[in-house]
């Protein structure tokens, strides 16, 4: 092998571990965020600031919501944390354990304290290295304790795995000593092991070469094998441990010369596979003698690529065809559609074929720092694709467009916010969305002097219902009459359950009078109802005025609710 091709292996390797190391900590940022926004739905619980100030959350108290997460989501073993604000433990949701100090989260606490908002990190504790996500817990303006949402690395080793990488994910053996109750109970020498599925042929291969000999940040060849280490770090920079993989030789992309200047080109122009695919249709259309070559690298890839020169599209590889299944060829393609953006759903926040007065491949080149979706409705499937586009020939007019489908990361983003914004009890909106969405409200109304009307509600004597039928009725009830009101309101009101038994209803471009109406309805349906057990409820009303804040309307609405129970309950009163 001469010098100038071992140096095109050694960039090409170069750039292999690069791009494990990349997608390592996209996966690592992702995961914690999804965690961060389980956190932020699970705090919206009121009940819970309670339990903290009195210490004594039960031991089961999340578990019927981790059950839900192991059965609806791809979080198998998520772990919830508590602690006060002195960092004594108060909930585990792993372990009984309780009332010892947590010295690794007396950092964090500082940090929300000191920053008023939430974190995420990779956490070494006493029982794991793992992902962890912190959400400060105020009793009105006071910090009382914060709560975490604890994941693990073994997800993300899975998703690893299904691209042929193995890996092992290690904790410096400075920190075992932190280590009372390790949870895989698997070390390596002095170092622990934090995913479950690490192999016991990497796990024994890098503890025969020596494990130290690993931990470079960097990558190695060896026995047929490329073997990539990434550094895991916390909030502070501080290195925890490390993300090892490993992956066959054999399973990189060819090592051919030719095709392998087409990608290192591709790599720096455009992160990736997108200019080789660029490169390879430029010379696609340019010397057809290769044609047949180049066209199969653009078919091997899984994404869609798209020739167009400018308005009508020249050339599709064999992934567009997986999409539209209906169709053969391009040709037939053409003969309903002139373009695949006519198929784009004209939705906000996704792609259009036309955006301003620009066709949708000039915004995309003349926008290169935006992340372009579009989103594609075909045969009653709903896909979703990140969109690049480059000029790949100026005299030709002939563009590249590549659409790589998103569809299972947008299902479950959206399926996490759908977690972070809806009660978990009830299935109606949570205080989260409420304080979101009425500050859109008030500010829509302000800005354009439209009526907004807020509607207050709780049930009566909840606390007895409680008392004597038990807490598994009065969630039926809870559960029960929101399905009976939710039903009445139209679909441009909002329902939040902000408390226990407390509820708001925001009702955009309504009236006092009308408001008072749906209200007084609302009350008689609750009392006709009898469902579980009979019930009444009290309302109050109160609708924007000029000068009002938020602050100030909200607390007006609280009075009407709070005069309603004054005068017997089961009324409606308003401000």
């Amino acid at each position: 092998m001469n010098t100038h091709t071992q140096e095109m292996r050694n960039t090409l390797y170069e750039l292999q571990a690069k791009g494990m190391r990349e997608d390592i900590k996209r996966m690592i940022e992702q995961k914690q965020k999804a965690s961060l926004a389980i956190a932020l739905s699970i705090t919206n619980d009121k009940s819970l600031v309670e339990l903290i100030k009195q210490k004594k959350i039960p031991s089961d108290y999340y578990s019927n919501l981790i059950l839900m997460f192991q059965k609806e989501t791809l979080y198998q073993n998520v772990w919830i944390q508590i602690v006060d604000k002195d960092t004594i433990s108060l909930y585990r949701s792993w372990s009984p354990l309780k009332g010892d100090t947590l010295v690794d989260e007396r950092d964090n606490l500082q940090n929300i304290t000191s920053k008023k908002s939430v974190i995420y990190t990779i956490n070494a504790g006493k029982f794991d290295l793992s992902l962890k996500s912190i959400v400060p817990i105020f009793d009105h303006d006071t910090l009382i304790g914060s709560l975490g949402v604890i994941t693990h690395f073994n997800s993300i080793s899975k998703d690893l795995k299904e691209s042929d990488i193995d890996s092992v994910v290690l904790l410096k053996k400075e920190y075992k000593k932190n280590l009372i109750y390790p949870f895989t109970k698997m070390f390596l020498d002095d170092y622990y092991i934090a995913n479950l599925d690490a192999p016991k042929e990497l796990r024994d291969y890098l503890k025969d070469h020596g494990i130290e000999h690993y931990l470079n940040n960097s990558y190695k060849i060896e026995n047929g094998y490329i073997i990539v280490s990434y550094e895991l770090k916390n909030t502070h920079a501080k290195t925890l441990g490390y993300y090892i993989m490993s992956k066959k030789i054999s399973d990189l992309p060819n090592l051919d010369l030719k095709y392998f200047n087409f990608k290192m080109i591709a790599f720096f122009v455009l992160f990736g596979l997108i200019l080789l695919f660029i490169f390879s249709t430029t010379l696609l259309l340019k010397n057809r003698n290769q044609k047949k070559y180049y066209k199969n690298i653009l078919d091997s890839s899984n994404n869609i690529v798209v020739i167009n020169n400018g308005i009508k599209m020249l050339y599709v590889n064999n992934a567009f065809f997986r999409y539209f299944p209906t169709y053969k060829s391009l040709e037939e393609f053409k003969k309903d559609y002139e373009c695949i953006c006519d198929l784009f759903a004209k939705e906000n926040g996704y792609l259009q074929a036309k955006v301003g007065d620009d066709y949708w491949v000039t915004y995309v080149i003349n926008t290169p720092d935006k992340v372009h979706k579009a989103k594609i409705i075909f045969l009653g499937n709903t896909y979703f694709f990140t969109v690049t586009a480059a000029l790949i020939s100026k005299e030709e007019n002939h563009y590249s467009i590549v659409l790589s489908d998103i569809t299972k990361e947008e299902n479950y983003q959206k399926e996490l916010f759908n977690l972070s914004i809806k009660d978990t009890l009830t299935g109606i909106n949570n205080r989260h969305f409420f304080d979101q969405k009425f500050q859109e409200e008030f500010s829509r109304a302000v800005r354009y002097k439209q009526p907004l009307s807020l509607i207050m509600l709780d049930i009566d004597f909840f606390k007895r219902v409680n008392d004597e039928h038990g807490h598994d009725v009065g969630d039926t009830v809870l559960i029960e009459y929101t399905k009976l009101i939710s039903k009445i309101l139209r679909k441009t009101d909002f329902f939040c359950r902000t408390g226990g038994e407390e509820f708001i209803i925001i009702l955009p471009l309504v009236a006092l009078a009308e408001a008072q109406k749906l209200a007084e309805k609302l009350r008689y349906e609750v009392e006709a109802a009898k469902k579980v057990v009979p019930i009444t409820m009290s309302f109050g009303i109160a609708q924007y005025q000029k000068n009002d804040t938020i602050p100030l309307l909200l607390k007006r609405v609280d009075d009407a609710l709070y005069k309603a129970k004054e005068n017997g309950r089961n009324c409606v009163v308003i401000s």
